[in-house]
């Protein structure tokens, strides 16, 4: 049977910085989405990627000292790697910079122009350069920008304008009859009242103040604007161009959800769907506008000191716990927040108390009541059928849950599998059933039903943290991981063998060390610049590089990190020294061993997944999935490279 198509996009990450933990929150909300919905059989495309234009990206590159190609070129990296970092499952990443992007949005703009909806005016008000949004003085909030609160600055300029007021009626329409269109109900009542209905004027979707852009073919001094360019990243991945439509977009359009944060909103079911209109294509079915991740009570900003990283979470408390807290902390339509002291208590909590102790007692019982067999059950009691019942209602809630975007509500039922099971521990007192020999049969029953129930948690749970779902199937001896398993309790086959020495899935954190710790990480990044760039060093800051032929000896994945291997190094000192390296994806360590590299061995430690690396190899990135490690091995360890 062929599997039903699932269109599912990000908003495309804007360059001009790297992204802060409250930026990647929506990455890792999509993914969750979309493997949920592989899980249930969907044929799925997961888009994401950056934003690479504009007058704001001009001006950082120039204070980086560097082109805007080449500025937009490391932060764009930046941004996927971090979406790698965080086990993201993306299907493709666009940059506004391809060619074939920039080819079909000026197709785009070509036809809108030649059909009407495109004009040439002139544009006079108030602009303001972070939001790259145009206002008037009634639209201004104290004269600085509704939507960021900047200050803005007049703006007068010819430029071409979408003819939103065509299409104002009919978009008006669209939304009245289509309920879902919207999501939440919330956020369409405010695109309807406070944005549609009082009248939509014309909108700028070209600038000649600035170059970095893409250009209109038959008018080159105009660059397209963002509204034209970004938003058509949707349809140009797909290999949409203005009517010469590829097999994958008659394939995955119209997408079935836009994720997007409630600020952009506006534009993605106002802006978008009239040019969707006036293009002849179909709208998306919907638009799911999240709310924001909150320093605190906050919004994460460099200017305010309160910026933090994934990279830096993920690598104190690792990638799954990340992913559990920003997915489980945000409510469905409010606001969410981070601290740390909370990120610390529920890491102890619910990951290490609740799921992690529930799957290393259990197993623990296994091996030493069965030897670390699993016993058919044999026979029921009520307490055992109440148990099943719960285990069983957990799928078709959570399928309810995540249809409507509940994220959090869901994880807080599958939670509640391992919560139940724990009490069930409690209820049943297997070391009780132990010291009786007739009572052998009932504690086989218990410890399956227990088995059964980790099973249950580990399959439901793959889709936000799918490293920790695959380790404790490993540890249990389970290879039957479908959702369609879950409609029937019973699945593991008596018989099967459990780890004999389960490990931890998260170790407990002393709150007054972590807290330091982590509290560390935010002074870095306040302290670090605000514009990262290229800038050219000097002879005598190179000369501080260190560089040195190492030989690894030993090389081993780091756990619950898929891109990550510890590297050994022989570096022509009496100690020998570790290294962590990103290179997993490329390098077995099979490949590696025996092999000479080059060391950065000057380079301050760091604890990268709670391993001290003691500097860095060098490897060239030769394209997007092609990294290649530099080899020296006709030259001994230790020696210096000049």
């Amino acid at each position: 049977m062929e599997k039903k198509p699932y269109y599912i996009t990000t908003a495309i990450a804007y360059t001009s910085r790297k992204p802060h933990i409250g930026n990647s929150y929506e990455i890792v909300l999509t993914d969750a989405i979309a493997r949920f919905k592989r899980m249930q059989g969907f044929d799925v495309f997961f888009l994401t990627g950056t934003d690479e234009h504009g007058q704001k990206i001009e001006e950082c590159a120039k204070q980086a000292g560097c082109s805007p190609n080449d500025y937009v070129d490391k932060i764009a990296l930046e941004i996927k790697q971090i979406c790698d970092l965080l086990n993201t499952t993306y299907d493709k990443f666009i940059r506004t910079t391809d060619e074939y992007h920039i080819r079909a949005v000026q197709n785009i703009f070509k036809k809108l122009y030649e059909q009407g909806d495109i004009y040439k005016g002139e544009y006079e008000g108030m602009y303001c350069v972070p939001c790259e949004g145009f206002y008037t003085q009634s639209q201004l909030s104290d004269g600085k920008c509704p939507e960021c609160g900047s200050e803005t600055v007049p703006a007068k300029e010819e430029a071409y304008f979408l003819r939103l007021s065509r299409y104002q009626k009919r978009l008006e329409e669209y939304i009245e009859n289509n309920p879902d269109f919207i999501f939440p109900e919330s956020r369409k009542k405010e695109m309807l009242n406070n944005f549609i209905k009082p009248g939509l004027q014309d909108l700028c979707v070209s600038r000649t103040s600035f170059k970095w852009g893409i250009p209109v073919t038959f008018d080159e001094k105009h660059v397209i604007y963002v509204w034209v360019d970004a938003l058509s990243n949707y349809i140009t991945a797909l290999g949409f161009d203005a009517g010469e439509n590829s097999d994958l977009y008659r394939k995955y359009w119209p997408a079935d959800v836009h994720v997007i944060g409630k600020d952009i909103l506006r534009f993605h079911t106002i802006y978008w769907p009239i040019i969707l209109m006036a293009l002849g294509e179909p709208l998306p079915k919907q638009v799911f506008g999240h709310p924001w991740l909150l320093m605190g009570s906050d919004k994460m900003s460099k200017s305010k000191g309160n910026v933090i990283y994934a990279d830096d979470l993920v690598n104190f408390f690792g990638v799954d716990a990340v992913r559990y807290y920003l997915l489980s902390e945000m409510p469905h339509a409010a606001d969410g927040s981070l601290t740390y002291s909370t990120l610390i208590e529920r890491f102890n909590s619910e990951l290490a108390n609740t799921l992690g102790n529930l799957v290393n007692r259990s197993i623990a019982m296994v091996n030493k009541y069965f030897d670390g067999t699993l016993q058919a059950p044999t026979g029921t009691e009520p307490i055992d059928e109440e148990l099943k019942k719960f285990a069983l209602s957990a799928s078709p809630d959570v399928a309810n849950l995540m249809d409507t975007f509940h994220i959090s509500d869901a994880l807080e039922v599958i939670f509640d599998i391992a919560k139940r099971s724990n009490k069930y521990i409690d209820e049943t007192m297997p070391w009780i059933l132990a010291k009786d020999p007739d009572k052998k049969d009932r504690l086989g029953t218990v410890l399956y039903n227990l088995i059964e129930c980790i099973r249950f948690t580990a399959v439901l749970i793959s889709p936000f943290m799918p490293e920790t779902s695959k380790e404790i199937l490993e540890q249990i001896g389970c290879d039957i991981n479908t959702f369609d398993s879950l409609n029937e309790f019973g699945a593991i086959v008596p018989g099967c063998k459990v780890v004999s020495e389960p490990k931890p899935l998260f170790s407990r954190l002393d709150p007054e060390k972590a807290l330091a710790e982590i509290e560390f990480l935010q002074e870095k990044e306040e302290n670090s610049p605000t514009i990262e760039g290229l800038a050219q060093i000097s002879i005598e800051d190179f000369s501080k590089i260190d560089l040195r032929v190492a030989e690894i000896v030993d090389c081993k994945p780091v756990k619950r990190a898929k891109k990550l291997l510890e590297l050994t190094l022989n570096d022509g000192t009496p100690k020998p020294r570790t290294v962590v390296s990103g290179i997993a994806p490329w390098y077995s360590p099979e490949q590696l061993v025996g092999r000479k590299v080059v060391l950065v061995s000057n380079l301050k430690s760091a604890v990268l997944c709670k391993i001290r690396s003691e500097g860095m190899i060098l490897a060239a990135d030769c394209s997007e999935d092609d990294v290649r490690v530099l080899f020296v091995d006709d030259m001994p360890p230790g020696v210096k490279i000049r």
